[in-house]
């Protein structure tokens, strides 16, 4: 297997594990605290602050790297297997039949990275 098919495939399993938390943290026989969990490791992914900021050349990147993956570690550690087995699967049916589309939001953000590519000509230009 090549690099670039394991690369895809690590893919593909990323999207169905953050899937099957998101099932999770829904679930009613999750106790709340892991669900407390759960919000917290998707907060921190989401969020602009970082336990390292960014702007440090690898480190910043590194606890990305280390803290989400350990984090998704223990969650599903915590969790009953049947529970997360369950979780996998709805989240493996969720990807193969009703994949979410939102054309708008794809052209939001598509024209947020062109704008800023034309500020950021204008202001190399203008310099």
């Amino acid at each position: 297997m090549t690099i670039w098919q394991r690369w895809k495939q690590t893919t593909k399993l990323l999207k169905r594990e953050i899937l099957a938390l998101y099932w999770v943290a829904r679930d009613p026989h999750t106790p709340f605290w892991i669900k407390g969990f759960v919000i917290l490791i998707v907060g921190y992914a989401l969020s602009p602050i970082d336990l390292i900021p960014d702007m440090i050349p690898i480190l910043g990147q590194l606890d990305d790297l280390i803290l989400l993956p350990l984090g998704i570690a223990v969650v599903i550690y915590l969790l009953p297997k049947d529970l997360m087995d369950e979780c996998r699967l709805r989240a493996e049916t969720t990807l193969a039949e009703d994949r979410p589309v939102n054309r708008i939001a794809g052209v939001v953000i598509v024209g947020i990275w062109i704008l800023g590519a034309i500020l950021l000509v204008w202001v190399l230009v203008n310099r």
